[in-house]
């Protein structure tokens, strides 16, 4: 029925906005916003919502233009350029963003939500000292409020600190008891014992109502957690399968679209398509470590980077964000594999360079780590003929379980039920299969498990790949410094151990179901 007010107030009108914008219905969203701007134009919350509908539409420089239209009218409003600094990061425009966070840092000296939210946006810089110094400033001004001391908590984490992230997280939970999130971050920062552990706080607080649908989540792969440690494996993976269940059900994931995808990828990128003459980035190569998730490839990582000569950035969506930049307008996931392959390579290395050029700080060579850019193993190669490529493989069992162990708080929708993890791992096992055929040579497989048993050999190899001399700083790689940011921030900062390999057999009954999947004998 048409609306019998002509033109209802501005708050009103933005709160039809607001549901359509949390129901992604752009369309209709961008429809209500011209019509507002229109008769409202010195409203900065509709710039600022005009702003949001170009970010979920992946316009980021149409972002920064409605910014810039809200900034006019609210001028130094934090949230405003806080909103900014996400859109420059988004643009592949680091140092801009950090030259922005640095000005905002000075002015919020005294202003403990403004310090942790710029942390937050430090974090997604990369920049995870800075992080932690802003973090830390706003849970000393305000150490009730318990979002800052859980931003605090996880900051120390990215740094090393994992005794006072624990001490930090404990502190947490004992003011706010249903911050379930802090139970399952603080079960990974070490290994619990029988003297030392939060077994029986967890199972009391999953006794007791929840609060968020989640929070059964979080509290089931907690117990799984430090149930494993204690070595009761039975009660840990029933707590695990409770975890992995619910968080499945809270998803409208179908993970044939992700095999339908390698399989256009494979389709796309073939032998016809590589051995097409084209110009293309002859530059020194970056690193790329490759792989599924829990597979090793954080290992190698801190390995090569402890090695003067190359600099890890860590987990980046650089790549994936350069690419969907020039394939804007794809209808489809299989019509943007489709145009990428027509792309002109030296823009796409020209757009990727410049946003991971902002993220060094020197060394001739530097790693990128993302696992999932496996996907992209054949514009990597056609971009950028001088990239190192490594790829990392485990025994599928035990990878399997790594994955369906941890609860990633981004991506990985597949690694909460046996069926989706085995479709997807056999995609990812026949997409690289295709890689080696079309590019023989270019990709260097590593073996976790060799790694585990034969640590200098793999080391010598890895670093003969990248084309750097030995170094034995690289076989202390638990000793390097750096932050990291992974699902294995805890696990890196340890020498090598055994314990890992084989482990899926603790849970060889309970996993009956998955290794027929994966056609694994027992």
């Amino acid at each position: 029925m048409d609306s019998l007010i002509a033109n209802p107030a501005p708050k009103t009108r933005m709160a039809e906005i607001d549901r359509a914008l949390r129901a992604r219905q752009l369309g209709p969203a961008r429809s209500l916003l011209t019509a507002l701007l229109r008769d409202e134009p010195g409203y900065a919350d509709g710039w600022i919502a005009a702003a949001r509908l170009e970010q979920m539409s992946g316009d980021y420089a149409a972002m920064r233009a409605r910014l810039a239209q809200a900034l006019d009218l609210a001028p130094g409003s934090p949230l405003v350029r806080l909103l900014d600094v996400e859109a420059l990061v988004h643009l592949g425009a680091i140092r801009d963003a950090l030259d922005r966070l640095a000005a905002m840092e000075t002015e919020a000296c005294g202003d403990a939500a403004w310090l942790s939210r710029l942390s937050e946006a430090y974090t997604q810089c990369g920049a995870f000292a800075a992080a932690e110094r802003c973090a830390r400033q706003a849970a000393t001004l305000d150490p009730e409020q318990p979002a800052i001391r859980y931003n605090f908590a996880s900051s120390l984490i990215s740094t090393g600190k994992l005794e006072e992230s624990e001490r930090e997280f404990t502190r947490l939970i004992a003011r706010t008891p249903h911050d379930y999130d802090a139970y399952y971050n603080r079960a990974t920062l070490r290994k619990q014992t029988a003297e030392n552990n939060h077994v029986a706080e967890i199972r009391r607080m999953l006794k007791a109502p929840k609060r968020t649908r989640l929070g059964e989540v979080q509290l089931n792969y907690a117990l799984a957690l430090e149930l494993e440690n204690l070595g009761q494996y039975e009660e840990s993976f029933a707590a695990l399968k409770r975890g992995a269940e619910a968080r499945r059900a809270m998803m409208a994931y179908r993970v044939e679209g992700d095999v339908a995808t390698m399989a256009r990828i494979a389709e796309v990128f073939d032998a016809e398509f590589f051995a097409a003459a084209r110009p293309r980035d002859e530059a020194q190569g970056p690193v790329f470590v490759v792989g599924l998730p829990r597979s090793g490839t954080t290992l190698v990582d801190r390995i090569l980077s402890a090695h003067p000569q190359i600099e890890s950035l860590g987990e980046l969506n650089d790549w994936p964000l350069a690419l969907t930049g020039l394939t804007r307008g794809s209808r489809s996931k299989s019509d943007m594999v489709a145009n990428s392959a027509a792309l002109d390579m030296r823009q796409l290395a020209a757009d990727y360079r410049s946003r991971v050029e902002q993220r060094r700080s020197g060394p001739p060579f530097f790693i990128d780590k993302t696992p999932a850019n496996f996907l992209y193993i054949g514009l990597i190669a056609a971009a950028l003929p001088n990239a190192r490529i490594i790829h990392l493989n485990r025994d599928p069992m035990d990878n399997a379980l790594g994955m369906y162990k941890a609860l990633f708080r981004m991506g990985y929708p597949f690694s909460y039920d046996f069926a989706d993890l085995a479709q997807y791992m056999r995609a990812k096992d026949g997409l690289m299969d295709h890689w080696r055929r079309v590019l023989p040579g270019r990709i260097l497989d590593v073996n976790y498990e060799d790694i585990i048993t034969g640590q200098e050999a793999q080391t010598r190899r890895l670093l003969r790949h990248v084309g750097v001399e030995w170094d034995p700083a690289c076989l202390d790689f638990h000793k390097n410094a750096s932050p990291t940011a992974t699902a294995s921030a805890a696990q890196v900062r340890q020498p090598l151990y055994t314990s890992a390999v084989g482990r899926w057999r603790r849970y060889q009954r309970e996993l009956e179901p998955l290794a027929a999947m994966l056609g694994v004998a027992p």
